[in-house]
């Protein structure tokens, strides 16, 4: 096995995020977000290896392997859709097709970011978990995690609401898009409870 200090820490992050620099929007703020997240469920997982003498640490480490994964396939998704959405909008304004592309590409990509939220949501069970047993040597570490997981949840929620507005000004029904708005405020409420774990951890830091 590869020491791990052998492990370059760039190699194959280079080329997404020279990707993510240029100004094509593809990948774009609703990826970044899903990068956050598996960021966050990264340094989780290895808050709980360090912490697997408790039971409840060890159970968590199988499904933050697949937040992770969800997490990076939803990153890869959102770049597609983002392309789309930029391939809409740079249409001919006097295109008759350009409202109803843009409309349909701005819902897509609200629920793209929505989709990426959701990982997140689902992280909250086990970012309470390893504030109850974590490590207390590492908190620092969990702390980084939930500043990650918040940063992710902001992202996908701003990229939500940020597709919404124009799918509105594009005429989207309002029925088409009821979901999203729901799924805004579940977004808000799971920012809020993580802020709360941020307090928390950053308290034990002092």
């Amino acid at each position: 096995m590869q020491d791990p200090a052998d492990i370059p820490a760039s190699t194959p992050m280079d080329d997404w995020f020279d990707a993510l620099s240029r100004p094509t929007g593809s990948p774009g703020g609703g990826a970044a977000a899903g990068v956050m997240l598996a960021i966050a469920a990264s340094l989780m997982s290895m808050v709980g290896g360090y912490s697997d003498d408790d039971p409840r640490a060890a159970d968590i480490l199988d499904r933050l392997a697949r937040q992770r994964a969800e997490a990076l396939r939803a990153v890869e998704a959102d770049g597609i859709v983002s392309a789309s959405f930029g391939a809409a909008l740079a249409l001919a304004t006097d295109d008759p097709s350009r409202d109803e592309r843009v409309r349909d590409a701005a819902v897509e990509g609200a629920r793209s970011a929505a989709r990426v939220g959701l990982i997140g949501v689902g992280m909250l069970q086990d970012v309470r978990v390893l504030v109850e047993v974590g490590n207390p040597h590492i908190v620092v570490d969990l702390a980084v995690a939930a500043e990650a997981l918040l940063a992710g949840l902001s992202g996908a929620s701003l990229n939500v609401r940020a597709n919404l507005q124009i799918a509105r000004r594009h005429r989207s029904p309002a029925a088409e898009i009821a979901d999203l708005e729901a799924e805004i405020r579940r977004l808000a409420d799971a920012r809020r409870q993580v802020a709360q774990i941020i307090d928390e951890l950053s308290a034990r830091l002092d």
